[in-house]
């Protein structure tokens, strides 16, 4: 299991691969289409991130891990003014919430069923994800991807499969275990059974599927941006197609 980084790191990546995200809007056209995002063009993704980056602002503030802010607390959180200039503010907020708040402030969040905790260190821990895999996508649309940086992209493989996956439910096919290596070191296992993902799990019997790569191109084939063939795939290849359609995450 690899360590966490400290709070004041996370909100130091949140601003990095916050910026990242906007020099790559900046320097490309905002109706671009977004490839790992379809649906949605680089104004689309901008706006997105923002909206999220304010929803948690104002969550992380209030200090309450009982529920959600009601739609009036939340306020409005459509692009006003400059695009680029909106979005900036809003990490600006949320990360000023963060601060604020502190690691182990209570704050309501949706991962609950995973066994996360419900504080603002872990939601520092995730919007690291959503901004670094995003900066990726508009990176993407500009059609010059970057690699995650290293302290990003270590701590993602075991976010997303703790929380992320921890977060679905019984996994709906042949229980497994798979294990991924990073190229750079650090390794994670991965259970898959009717009570759900369990991430580092007692070491018990073999992995039957082993994913590596990079620890960026992990986190990148994870959230489906890359695609499986970009990784090495060894033992039971099925079970890491499933994995992916299992979870399609955003």
């Amino acid at each position: 299991m690899t360590a966490i980084p400290p709070f004041p790191e996370l909100l130091s990546l949140i601003v990095g691969r916050s910026a990242a995200l906007r020099d790559a809007a900046a320097a490309g056209d905002l109706t671009a289409r977004v490839p790992g995002c379809p649906d949605w063009s680089v104004h689309d993704l901008v706006a997105h991130l923002g909206a999220v980056q304010r929803f948690w602002a104002v969550t992380v503030a209030l200090g309450d891990d009982s529920g959600p802010p009601s739609a009036e607390q939340r306020g409005d959180r459509e692009p006003h003014g400059d695009l680029l200039e909106w979005f900036e503010e809003s990490t600006r907020a949320m990360v000023t919430a963060l601060r604020a708040a502190g690691p182990e402030a209570p704050s309501w969040a949706w991962w609950g069923t995973s066994g996360a905790p419900l504080t603002a260190g872990a939601v520092a821990r995730h919007q690291v994800q959503e901004a670094a895999v995003h900066a990726y996508d508009a990176q993407d649309a500009l059609g010059k991807p970057e690699p995650l940086p290293a302290a990003v992209a270590v701590d993602g493989v075991a976010e997303f499969l703790s929380v992320g996956l921890g977060s679905l439910g019984a996994w709906p096919h042949r229980p497994a275990r798979v294990q991924f290596q990073a190229i750079e070191g650090p390794s994670w296992t991965l259970d898959l059974s009717p009570a759900g993902a369990t991430a580092d799990p007692a070491a018990s019997g073999e992995p039957v599927t082993r994913i590596q790569g990079t620890a960026s191109d992990l986190v990148l084939a994870l959230y489906r941006r890359i695609p499986l063939e970009d990784v090495r795939v060894d033992g039971d290849r099925s079970v890491a197609e499933q994995l992916r359609e299992w979870s399609k995450a955003d």
